[in-house]
C-alpha cells in the first residue's frame, strides 16, 4: 500500500513536471513569437532594385539562375519579398522560363520588367540585360526623390502656418475677447470675423475635424476614380508653377521607357503599351494608347504624336529622324536625357520660386491676424486719451 502510494505521488510528480516544461515551452514559444513579429509590407522599389544588382552580379559571376535565386532569397530580409523570390525558383525548377515566373507576380515586377526579361531570354544577354533594368530603375528612383523633395519644403511651410493659424485662434485671440467685451461696435470689420472665426474654431472643433478629414478622404476617393483621375491630370499640366516640371516629367519616363525597351529588343507594340501604363498621367497614358492603335494600322509614331499636342515640335522632329534612319533607341534616350537634365533644372526653378510665395503667404496670414488683434487697441487707446 505504501510502495502504490509513493508510487502514485511519484507519478504525480512527474505529471506535474512536465506540465510545468509544457507550460515553460509554450511561455518560451509566445516570446519567441512576440520578440520575431513584425509589421512588414511588400518589397519597396529599394528591393527590387538591390535584388536586380545583387541577380546582375551572380549571373554574370556564372552562377545558375536557380541558385542565384536561392542565395537572395535566403539573405532578403523582407519576409514577404523572400517568399516571391524562393516562388520564383520553384517555378523555374518546375520548368517555366524566368519571364513566366515573374509574370506570375504583376504587384512586384511590372510589365516592363517581366518584357525586358523576355527579350533577354530570346537574345541570350540576361546579365547585361538585368544590369540595363538597374540602370533604368536606379534613375527612375532618382527622378522621384528629385520631385518629391522638391515638395518637402513647401510642404513644411504649409504645415507650419496651418499649426500658427490654429494655435493663435484657440490660444491667443481668447485672451483678447475679455479686453474687447462690450465694445464689439468699436471693433473693425477683420476683427469681428476674426473673432468669431476663433469661436467657431474653439466651440466646434469636434465637427470641424471630422468635416476635415471626410473632405480629404473625399478628395483622395475622387481623384483615384477614373474622371477624377483625368481632371487631376489636366489641373497637373495646366497649373501655372507645376505644369512645365510635370511636363518634363512625363516626356522623359515615357521615352527613356521607350528608349530601354526598344535596345532591349521589345517590339514596338510592345513598347508603346508597356510607356503607356507607367506614363503617371490618364492623359500622356491615353495618348501613347492612341499612338499604340494608330502604329497598330500602320501609321508612324510622329505622326500619331502630332494631334495630341502632347509633345514639343522638336520633339517630334527628332522621334521622325529616328523612325527615318532606324536609330529610334538611341534618338530617343538622346531627348529623355535632355528632358533629364531640364527636369532638374526645372525643380531648381520651382522650390525656388515656392519658397518666397509660401513664406509671403504665411507672413501676410500672421500679420492679418496680429493687425487684426492690435488695430483696435490702438483705436480704443486713442479714444481713452482723446488723441
Amino acid at each position: 500500500m505504501m510502495g502504490s502510494t509513493g508510487q502514485r505521488r511519484g507519478g504525480g510528480g512527474a505529471v506535474s513536471t512536465r506540465g510545468g516544461v509544457h507550460s515553460h515551452a509554450r511561455q518560451d514559444g509566445f516570446l519567441e513569437k512576440v520578440r520575431d513579429f513584425r509589421v512588414e509590407f511588400g518589397p519597396s522599389r529599394k528591393d527590387i532594385l538591390a535584388f536586380t544588382n545583387q541577380l546582375a552580379v551572380m549571373i554574370r559571376a556564372g552562377i545558375s539562375l536557380q541558385e542565384s535565386l536561392e542565395s537572395i532569397g535566403e539573405q532578403t530580409e523582407n519576409r514577404k519579398f523572400r517568399v516571391v523570390i524562393l516562388d520564383l525558383k520553384s517555378r523555374i525548377e518546375g520548368g517555366e522560363s524566368f519571364s513566366q515566373a515573374l509574370a506570375e507576380h504583376p504587384r512586384v515586377f511590372v510589365n516592363l520588367y517581366v518584357n525586358m526579361i523576355a527579350a533577354a531570354e530570346i537574345s541570350g544577354s540576361l546579365s547585361d540585360m538585368l544590369q540595363k533594368l538597374a540602370d533604368y530603375l536606379d534613375q527612375e528612383a532618382a527622378t522621384r526623390s528629385q520631385v518629391t523633395g522638391a515638395m518637402v519644403y513647401p510642404a513644411i511651410i504649409a504645415a507650419m502656418a496651418i499649426f500658427v493659424t490654429v494655435f493663435l485662434l484657440c490660444f491667443v485671440l481668447p485672451r483678447f475677447t475679455a479686453i474687447f467685451a462690450g465694445k464689439e461696435h468699436l471693433l473693425p470689420t477683420p476683427t469681428k470675423i476674426l473673432l468669431k472665426t476663433s469661436f467657431v474654431v474653439r466651440t466646434y472643433w469636434y465637427c470641424i475635424i471630422p468635416v476635415i478629414g471626410m473632405e480629404i478622404w473625399g478628395f483622395i476617393y475622387y481623384i483615384n476614380t477614373t474622371g477624377g483621375r483625368l481632371w487631376f491630370d489636366k489641373v497637373k499640366l495646366q497649373f501655372p508653377l507645376v505644369k512645365s516640371l510635370c511636363r518634363s516629367l512625363y516626356i522623359s519616363r515615357g521615352l527613356h521607357t521607350m528608349s530601354v525597351l526598344l535596345k532591349a529588343g521589345v517590339p514596338i507594340l510592345n513598347t508603346l503599351s508597356i510607356t503607356a501604363q507607367i506614363t503617371g498621367n490618364e492623359h500622356y497614358k491615353n495618348m501613347w494608347l492612341g499612338v499604340h492603335e494608330e502604329v497598330r494600322q500602320g501609321k508612324k509614331i510622329h505622326q500619331s504624336l502630332r494631334q495630341y499636342k502632347l509633345m514639343p515640335s522638336n520633339v517630334l522632329q527628332m522621334i521622325r529622324s529616328g523612325e527615318d534612319s532606324g536609330s529610334m533607341g538611341e534618338v530617343l534616350s538622346d531627348i529623355s536625357g535632355f528632358y533629364a537634365r531640364e527636369l532638374t533644372t526645372v525643380i531648381k526653378t520651382v522650390t525656388s520660386m515656392i519658397e518666397p510665395i509660401m513664406i509671403v503667404v504665411m507672413g501676410v496670414l500672421v500679420g492679418f491676424i496680429a493687425m487684426s488683434v492690435i488695430l483696435p487697441i490702438f483705436k480704443m487707446s486713442s479714444l481713452v486719451t482723446g488723441h
